[in-house]
């Protein structure tokens, strides 16, 4: 199961948000730091418009919508890469996850207290890539020790190690996180035995108050929190190669209790039209490389998980590994081409249905059928 963190400074919303999004109240959510200590952990599920309207054509007695673990990390302060705070916990709890999600406090409220004294999301950030980095700089450190010897002997591993280890040193030294370093195929591959914290992919939440949201979502950039969220944005794009979303985790933790109709009801209320949930679900997904393919029958309509650039019979493979060391071919049609054509019967009038075979790299949204034999 694909793993995805949530880091930030104390009482900056992250519990709040975990709660929301996973639709619990696992999480404790308190005015004091660290009020989360061991990593609370919930499932949530990909929204996909799709599903319900397949599930309606096939007429499918139940929907299955593709999902991500979600971990809620102890609140980091400075020094944690010294131990400081519970920063030994944090460190390790986010080495264990695939993907990061930053909460970045972008909102004034005088009666929650913020660890820093005022509000700075910038700095904030700032702060909590300083002490991953230094925690990674540590331990390439600590490896360019280790293949020495092995790349001094001409172990050819060994050699491209301690040459990407010696690559990443100074990338550190300079603050910047490994995600951020230019890096061949091949490094790209090699760096994921290393288990730094920073060459993990990660998006920013930026979490704003109830009567911001509406306009914000909107494109507007005025006021202190728009200017702060501007910055945010910015800076992912200029100096983490990343991306941020905008959500109210206040919005988000009233919605919980509500009946969905209600729940749209209240968001239009607010000028929104969709729960910031949402998009920071499917951000947190694409994030991953994460793609699905759907498959539709009387009994459920599902979304199934794979890796952007997998084929067919790795795609197969997920359902059952059967389906893949038997895999023959695959039927297949867009959904955009399923959908506008309306059934299948007038997808195959249309020539729309395709025999895939192994060399097939399936796309999002692709309906499909295997045929196998084993």
């Amino acid at each position: 199961m694909v793993r995805a963190g949530i880091v930030g400074l104390p009482n900056v919303g992250k519990s709040t948000l975990f709660n929301a999004v996973t639709r619990t109240r696992k999480a404790q959510a308190a005015n004091y730091p660290f009020c989360t200590i061991e990593p609370n952990v919930g499932m949530v599920t990909v929204p996909d418009a799709r599903l319900d309207w397949l599930a309606k054509l096939s007429g499918s007695e139940k929907i299955l919508p593709a999902s991500i673990e979600l971990v809620d990390i102890a609140g980091l302060v400075k020094g944690a890469s010294q131990g400081e705070g519970l920063g030994n916990q944090f460190l390790t709890h986010i080495r264990e996850v695939d993907a990061i999600i930053q909460v970045v406090r972008c909102f004034e409220d005088a009666d929650i207290h913020h660890v820093a004294g005022t509000v700075d999301p910038l700095r904030d950030i700032e702060t909590i890539i300083t002490e991953l980095v230094l925690a990674d700089l540590a331990t390439v450190t600590k490896r360019l020790d280790k293949p020495g010897k092995a790349a001094k002997q001409g172990d050819v591993q060994a050699k491209a190690e301690l040459a990407l280890l010696t690559k990443l040193k100074p990338h550190l030294d300079q603050g910047r996180p490994a995600l951020t370093l230019e890096m061949s195929d091949d490094e790209k591959k090699l760096i994921h035995g290393f288990f730094l914290l920073t060459s993990k992919p990660t998006l920013f939440a930026c979490n704003v108050k109830e009567e911001e949201l509406g306009a914000l979502t909107k494109g507007e950039r005025s006021g202190k929190t728009g200017e702060r969220v501007k910055k945010v944005e910015d800076y992912c794009q200029s100096h983490l190669a990343s991306k941020s979303v905008i959500v109210s985790a206040q919005i988000e933790s009233e919605l919980v209790d509500l009946p969905e109709q209600e729940g749209k009801d209240y968001l239009a209320s607010l000028g929104v039209s969709e729960s910031g949930v949402g998009a920071l679900i499917r951000a947190a997904y694409d994030l991953l490389g994460l793609r699905t393919y759907l498959t539709t029958g009387p009994k459920e309509t599902r979304a199934w998980t794979i890796h952007a650039g997998d084929r067919a019979p790795q795609a197969a493979g997920v359902i059952h590994t059967d389906f893949e060391r038997g895999f023959i071919a695959a039927e297949t049609v867009g959904y955009a081409d399923l959908q506008a054509a309306g059934t299948m019967a007038k997808v195959k009038e249309a020539g729309k249905l395709r025999i895939e075979g192994k060399e097939y790299v399936v796309a999002d949204g692709d309906v499909m059928d295997f045929r196998f034999n084993v």
